[in-house]
């Protein structure tokens, strides 16, 4: 109920044993019926329940409980609490499963297993909703009814969304690491081995213009004096 104490009954009980209010506000204030609350008073209901003191948990102020004391046609109001807590996280459960799509879990969990060995165990299980105990059992061939299962697709079989199931899939290929593969020897092309080896580069201005090389000089023979004048004199 909303705008509703804590313990309405309880609550109940503490007003009609400790205030002067009609069984009016006090129902109206605890979300009660006032019969209800008129047999509280007469002890006929909420007989072994105890008394909470709104005051004291903060629910009510003593300025309230008079301000409706002094006018019977006041309604309470819940106290306004100053203190702000932190709104609590649902934890996700475990996946349901209808009663007419249990016996096919096995048959998804082997389609899983054959078709998307990256996924984790864990991965498997938040999908199909089953326990490690059964995944293990269908992994290592010792299933009770493993002869007889067939490989079926979890969404065609309306255990998971395609959506859920390629969101494991991509985290799953996302922590894997990445496979190098090995390239073997490989054929050189043909145009590289036929193909015939550089000239080496001019190493004189001449080859580099394409001039023909310059012939080296001869160096003159040295002349003989003595033979010569020995020539004259014959």
């Amino acid at each position: 109920m909303s705008n509703a104490p804590l313990m309405p009954k309880a609550t109940a009980v503490w007003l009609v044993e400790n205030t002067s209010l009609s069984f009016d506000q006090i129902a109206d204030f605890c979300k009660l019926h006032p019969l209800e609350v008129k047999g509280i008073a007469d002890g006929e209901v909420a007989a072994g329940i105890k008394g909470l003191d709104p005051i004291t948990s903060g629910q009510l102020t003593r300025e309230e409980i008079a301000k409706a004391e002094a006018d019977p046609n006041y309604r309470l109001h819940l106290a306004v609490s100053k203190v702000r807590l932190p709104p609590v996280k649902k934890t996700r459960g475990p996946r349901y499963t209808p009663l007419s799509r249990r016996q096919d879990r096995p048959n998804a969990i082997l389609w899983l297993l054959r078709n998307h060995p990256e996924l984790k165990d864990a991965q498997i299980m938040r999908l199909i909703g089953t326990t490690k105990a059964t995944l293990q059992a269908i992994r290592d061939r010792t299933h009770w009814n493993s002869a007889a299962l067939t490989p079926m697709d979890p969404v065609t079989l309306g255990l998971c969304s395609q959506m859920d199931l390629d969101f494991e899939v991509n985290r799953a290929a996302k922590e894997r690491p990445p496979v190098v593969e090995s390239q073997g020897q490989t054929l050189v092309p043909a145009e590289i081995t036929t193909a015939r080896p550089p000239a080496p580069p001019p190493s004189t201005p001449a080859e580099v213009f394409g001039e023909a090389p310059a012939k080296p000089r001869e160096e003159p023979e040295e002349i003989d004096i003595d033979s010569v004048f020995s020539k004259i004199k014959e």
